[in-house]
């Protein structure tokens, strides 16, 4: 699972694993940890509801199970939605299924879904 936060936005990214994990309505967590033996916890669960909360270092991030389950079987790459916040601004969230890039890189890229724009 790959994290990205910019500004009031997190997109996350999963591999045909994960997705097909969350398909099944079990949660994708996930850590970063620090050099000060803290860590940066995410989570990605199934719920009724869009959600986002951030407590003791975890983010945890619900995603409705009526689009999770269609979307973990079909070609569909993601889910988003905003969520407003109690100040009036929008936090947006997308969860992606991860492709494997058209250039060679040094990342092991076995369990990600096949680029739709790579020429066979």
């Amino acid at each position: 699972m790959k994290l990205r936060i910019q500004g009031n936005s997190i997109r996350v990214r999963l591999t045909q694993t994960e997705v097909n994990q969350l398909g099944e309505g079990i949660d994708c967590i996930s850590h970063l940890d620090f050099p000060n033996s803290s860590s940066l916890n995410y989570r990605l669960s199934v719920a009724t509801v869009l959600g986002c909360k951030f407590s003791d270092n975890l983010i945890t991030i619900s995603l409705p199970e009526t689009e999770v389950r269609g979307w973990a079987t079909s070609d569909h790459v993601g889910i988003e939605g905003d969520l407003t916040l109690e100040n009036g601004d929008k936090l947006s969230i997308l969860v992606e299924k991860d492709f494997k890039c058209l250039t060679e890189r040094a990342e092991d890229e076995s369990d990600l879904f096949p680029n739709p724009k790579e020429s066979h």
